[in-house]
């Protein structure tokens, strides 16, 4: 049942204030937001300069808390949750676990966008019994045609290496289709994010020269099959969601997992770089709803 417009227009003026929480545990600080009751439907941001939680997901949080209780929570490093040491993945993993454990949440549809599709398919995998429905924009890939690194990742290490203005402008035009999106409002929000200590912190964890070719040197060699030996893992019925136009994480790189993934559909969206969830909006908020509701 759909809410009346009382419910509706009170679910459209969410606010970040009113929907921020934290979580303390003897892990640190995750901070999270949270609107709606049902089912858990969790979100998983991405990563880079900038990224948070409410970034990538604040706008889709009304349409999502009308079903599910709805949680976007910000992944350690980023936001207002603390970082933690080690891998940003594996610990990122841990989070996920420990925040559910810790709100006493047994089992939830978990969303990832990007590095969040990749924190959320590991935890998917590691803990299939906790994971009702998954769902990864872009963030899941193994690439077969395209070359690495594309070019959203080369100008995410621009900036990384050396923070200006001019090269952020850069990496956001790099996520997305329609640059008319790219308001000077979201590049203000994302400049003063992106330079943030803890937030640059992360980023030069994940986003360098070194890392990337390390990356490439893997991905080339013999083991690299061990990269992507998890997805067959993943036993929770999976939509991979991806721009057709995508930058930084090409759509070449859904084939392999829509064929190792015993249970996964895929979904692209035309004119529509990195950020399906932003840039089409009403079209992605519609085919998820779909394929969490489905029965």
């Amino acid at each position: 049942m759909r809410p009346n417009n009382d419910r509706r227009m009170r679910m459209s003026a969410m606010s970040f204030d009113e929907t921020s929480r934290i979580l303390d545990d003897a892990g640190g600080a995750l901070h999270y937001h949270e609107a709606g009751s049902g089912e858990v439907l969790l979100l998983l941001h991405g990563s880079g300069p900038g990224v948070t939680g409410w970034a990538n997901f604040g706008r889709n949080l009304p349409f999502f808390a009308e079903r599910f209780r709805t949680i976007i929570l910000d992944l350690p490093g980023y936001g207002k949750s603390a970082p933690v040491d080690g891998l940003p993945v594996p610990a990122a993993v841990d989070a996920v676990r420990r925040f559910l454990d810790g709100m006493g949440i047994e089992k939830a549809h978990i969303l990832g966008n990007s590095y969040g599709g990749i924190v959320g398919g590991q935890f998917a995998a590691a803990y299939p019994d906790r994971v009702r429905r998954f769902v990864t924009i872009g963030g899941i890939g193994v690439w077969i045609l395209s070359t690495f690194p594309a070019e959203g990742l080369t100008r995410l290490v621009d900036f990384v290496e050396q923070p200006s203005r001019e090269r952020l402008v850069q990496w956001l035009e790099s996520m997305v289709f329609d640059k008319s999106i790219l308001t000077e409002e979201l590049m203000e929000m994302r400049w003063k994010s992106a330079t943030d200590p803890v937030t640059m912190e992360t980023s030069k964890k994940m986003y360098t020269r070194q890392a990337l070719e390390a990356i490439a040197a893997f991905n080339r060699g013999p083991d690299a099959a061990q990269g992507f030996a998890y997805l067959p893992k993943i036993k929770a019925p999976t939509l991979i969601a991806w721009g057709r136009d995508d930058r930084v994480n090409p759509l070449d790189g859904a084939l392999v997992p829509m064929r190792l993934i015993p249970n996964a559909e895929l979904h692209v969206f035309p004119n529509c770089g990195h950020w399906a969830m932003i840039e089409r909006k009403a079209e992605f908020e519609n085919v998820v709803m779909a394929f969490l509701t489905r029965d």
